[in-house]
């Protein structure tokens, strides 16, 4: 399988990574900003399957336009897209800046957007895109102050899932969001200071992975919870 993942340099990105890695068939593309993470990244795949692709998903068209001709030439079609990027500021409501805002609709929402319509071509029937939303952005779930701006880019991204699902359904396309829980990652030590989280990144990632591969067959256009606590 050719399988597209943002945010890879670290966290729950980086362990979903590599155990995507341990299936020798599988070629995993890892985007992330950090080139040394990405590097370190590729040195601890399973079957040397890991390919780094260092770029900003949120440096414009041209960018993702170089990236979908990448993989046509090297991959030719895309299996998975997990759009795992994101990005937290925990502050009062009225005291982000414009550029937290921006990054946050950028990162959380306008880049997965954009990559996954640029990926679109590649894709064929039977492919998935897993978005990694929040449970922040599941709604009917417990909010928490200073997290409104991620929640609110989440629950976005929640909600074009299940467009996107519809839209896409004729061509057998996959379109599925979980909303990961307390996770023991450095974005739940923003959000949550002081709190230990019961789940590992290495746990949530064997459950992202194998549902990356599976979830599709079972599941479209579906916001899916994945969290034993709150927080």
């Amino acid at each position: 399988m050719n399988i597209v993942i943002t945010g890879a340099s670290s966290g729950i990105g980086r362990e979903t990574a590599i155990r995507l890695s341990q299936e020798p068939v599988n070629r995993i593309f890892a985007i992330a900003r950090n080139r040394k993470s990405l590097t370190s990244l590729s040195g601890a795949a399973g079957h040397n399957n890991i390919i780094p692709v260092p770029m900003d998903v949120t440096s414009g068209r041209s960018s993702l336009s170089e990236l979908k001709k990448r993989l046509e030439r090297d991959a030719g079609s895309v299996d998975i897209l997990i759009n795992n990027a994101g990005h937290l500021v925990n502050k009062p409501f009225e005291d982000h800046t414009e550029a937290d805002i921006a990054q946050s609709v950028s990162v959380n929402f306008t880049s997965a957007a954009r990559l996954t319509a640029e990926l679109l071509p590649l894709m064929v029937r039977g492919s998935h895109v897993v978005n990694i939303g929040s449970m922040g952005g599941f709604q009917g779930s417990l909010k928490f102050p200073g997290l409104a701006w991620y929640s609110a880019t989440k629950g976005a991204l929640a909600v074009l899932t299940e467009c996107l699902a519809a839209e896409f359904a004729e061509r057998g396309i996959s379109f599925n969001c979980l909303c990961p829980g307390a996770v023991q990652t450095e974005m739940f030590q923003k959000a949550f200071p002081g709190f230990s989280a019961p789940v590992s990144p290495f746990d949530m990632a064997g459950f992202i992975a194998d549902f990356a591969v599976n979830g599709n067959k079972f599941f479209n256009g579906k916001i899916l919870p994945v969290a034993v606590s709150i927080p």
